[in-house]
């Protein structure tokens, strides 16, 4: 009966467990003159991220304090996703420029958009 318990708690811990990852597909809408605009679908597995347009490359998460899409359509680009939005549906996200000549590029946002999962 003890080991019943334990087995019992542990699954209702495991069910419970809040993931820290992006997963799923979603569509990735950018911002235009106030407007989203659907330019594609995402799929995230753990630490990468794939288009389904087979002709762009796969590109990698890294997960911090802000989550860092890197390697996205345009090599220079990267997109960060604060931490607290990612158990949502709809996901606001920033994109900043690699070659900006702000000491600091992630402090200069030059667009952003939003990822609205598929269910």
């Amino acid at each position: 009966m003890k080991y019943f318990a334990l087995l019992i708690t542990l699954l209702f811990i495991n069910f419970n467990q809040k993931t820290d990852k992006l997963t799923g597909r979603y569509n990735y809408l950018i911002e235009d003159d106030n407007a989203y605009i659907l330019k594609d679908k995402i799929t995230f597995k753990d630490s990468i991220f794939a288009f389904d347009n087979k002709y762009l490359p796969k590109g990698k998460v890294s997960y911090g304090n802000v989550i860092l899409l890197d390697n996205f359509i345009n090599t220079d680009l990267i997109i960060s996703i604060p931490k607290d939005q990612i158990e949502k549906d709809t996901i606001p996200f920033f994109m900043h420029d690699k070659k900006h000549r702000a000491m600091n590029y992630l402090d200069v946002v030059v667009g952003k958009g939003k990822l609205v999962r598929i269910k």
